[in-house]
Formats: C-alpha cells, structure tokens, sequence
C-alpha cells in the first residue's frame, strides 16, 4: 500500500505534468503501415530492379554446372558481385573437395589440344601477382589475348590472381579466357588455412555455345587499381575493380558500357545442385523494390522475379565444397543522369 505522504507527492508531480503528457500517444505513431517507404540504412533509393530468371535443370552428375540464374536489364551500367563466406563457415573443422563422377559421361565434351603448355607470371609485387597457365586441351580454343601494361600473352587457359596474406599464397580470384567463366573467394576465414571456390559467373552478352558462354574479344590488367578490362567479340566491355577483400568476403565493382543485345543477360550465375546434400547452391533469396522482406525458395523450385538483390548458397552442410562462399549481386544501377 502506498502511505500518504508519498502518494500525496506523486499525485501532485503528475497533476503538473503538461496535459499532452498525459495523454497516450497518437496511434499513428505506434505503426509504420501509414508512413511512406522509406529506404532502410544501406539501400540506395536509385537501386534499379532486374529481371532473374532461373534456368536450372536437373542433373545426376555432380560436376555438370546445371544451375543457371540469368540477370537481365536493358538498363543496368552499375552493380556489385561479392563472394562471402556461408553463414555455418565457423563450425566447418574439415572439408572435401575432390571431384564426384558418379553418373557422369564426359565422353562427348569437345576437347582441343594446345602446342605449348606453360605457367606465366605477369606481373607480381610482394603483396599480389598475376599468373596464366595452358594447359595440354581444354573444350574451347584459347584465342584471348591477355594484357598486362606492355606483356601481352596469347593462348592460356587460365589466369589466377594471387594475395599474399598471414605468410602465404591465397587465390582470391581466377577466370578462363576461352569461355568467360570467372570465380572469386575471400580470404580464409578465422584459423582456417583454405576455403575452397564454388560457383562461377559469366559477365557481359551471354550465349549459348554448347554450354553459356561469354565471347571475349580481349582482357587487359591495370594493377594500379586492381581492374580487369573485358572488350567483347559482340561489342562493347566492361570493368571489374576490386574494390575490398578480407575474411568475410570479396567485393567486385562492375560497369559495363552498354545494354546488352535484346533479352540476353547481363550477368549469370553458373552452379552446381545435384541434391540438398551435394551442391554449390541450392537456395535463393532475393530482396525486391521496395519490399518489406525477403524472398526465399529452394533453386529447384524458383522461377524468376524482379530483384535488386539476390543472395545464392546454402543454409546445410553439402558433401562437396562445404566452405565455398555465397553469391551476391547487388547495387544495380543505370547510367548516372547528365
């Protein structure tokens, strides 16, 4: 019970409060649902929403890429690719990484031989380098020069871009200059001494010959700036700048000069699922325009959608790759207005 006196001095604090501090507040304060949008911190109001459209098949063999996720735009000159390390990274104590033939028949793949295989460095400083290598065949011709400052070197196959971090070697990056195909990974996460890579991504007038590809006309290095400079075989190119790297995840800013041809994508994302169990990807998660909340679908049964954001990876442990990173793109944005 409260005594007197004390109820006496709290009766008299209140009755000398304002009148409007008595009263409840508003109800329009208590709720958002009759406030405008408002972009959340870290979302660009400009963002510009993008066609995804999933084309995954499905496969036995485990080392097909049959996961396909096309963005496609007529519009988009800016976005960001990142690779992060998958959100269990820290339970992971060892991984497996050797390939799976299981239900594979790779009898038919074309296969074209090369004169003179080698391993190139181009350019190296105590803290990065860049090396190619050609190697006995490989299922395209290897026409692509690769540029570095004055060094130009023709048929290679392969070209890995090397950091030097905690006293040893650590590919963060590599691409295939016959197809286009490109991969990137972090640093290792914590203690762990390697991640491996997973899905691969294709950049600029995508098409089909035999399997999707990117026809590159050429690419050039600027180790200045950490940028790779694609020109197309169907005109056009784009930029692909480092921008950040560290134990969470790499980010790449890319810009491309122009539209793509007519409904071909921009950007794909090229995977692995052959179950839950034993996959690269196999779930999708995408943010939309102006959304209150997330999409989420296994890639199996995802069609397409308008995203400005749409993570790729996975939420349980897979047999193979456990600790390759996810996939993120993000930041799509048109040519700034003059």
């Amino acid at each position: 019970m409260m005594r007197p006196f004390i109820a006496s001095l709290f009766l008299s604090a209140l009755a000398a409060l304002p009148a409007v501090a008595q009263q409840k507040p508003p109800a329009s304060t208590l709720t958002t649902i009759d406030k405008p949008f408002v972009p959340a911190h870290g979302i660009d109001p400009d963002e510009v929403p993008v066609d995804v459209v999933n084309k995954t098949v499905p496969v036995l063999c485990a080392e097909k890429d049959n996961v396909q996720i096309d963005f496609i735009s007529p519009v988009v000159r800016h976005f960001r690719i990142q690779a992060a390390h998958p959100a269990y990274i820290n339970t992971i104590n060892s991984d497996r990484f050797a390939p799976d033939f299981t239900a594979c028949d790779m009898t038919r793949d074309p296969s074209f031989k090369a004169d003179n295989s080698r391993r190139v460095t181009f350019w190296e400083t105590p803290e990065f380098w860049l090396t190619g290598y050609a190697f006995p065949s490989f299922w395209r011709p290897a026409t692509v020069p690769v540029r570095v400052g004055e060094r130009v070197e023709n048929g290679l196959h392969l070209v890995q871009l090397w950091m030097r971090y905690r006293e040893r070697a650590e590919e963060i990056l590599v691409f295939y200059p016959a197809d286009g195909y490109w991969r990137v990974r972090p640093l290792p996460f914590g203690d762990m001494r390697w991640t491996a890579y997973g899905s691969s991504f294709l950049l600029g007038p995508v098409e089909i010959q035999e399997r999707p590809i990117v026809a590159l006309k050429d690419v050039a290095f600027d180790p200045a700036t950490k940028t790779f400079t694609l020109n197309f075989m169907k005109g056009g190119s784009a930029t692909i700048k480092i921008d950040s790297i560290d134990q969470e995840r790499i980010a790449l800013d890319v810009s491309l000069s122009d539209a793509m041809p007519p409904g071909a994508p921009f950007v794909t994302l090229r995977s692995m699922y052959a179950t839950e169990f034993n996959s690269d990807v196999a779930r999708l998660a995408w943010r939309s325009k102006g959304g209150e909340g997330w999409g989420e679908a296994p890639i199996t049964t995802f069609k397409q959608t308008k995203a400005t954001e749409l993570w790729a990876g996975r939420t349980t442990p897979s047999i193979h790759n456990l600790s390759a990173p996810d996939m993120i793109f993000s930041h799509f944005k048109g040519q700034p207005t003059k």
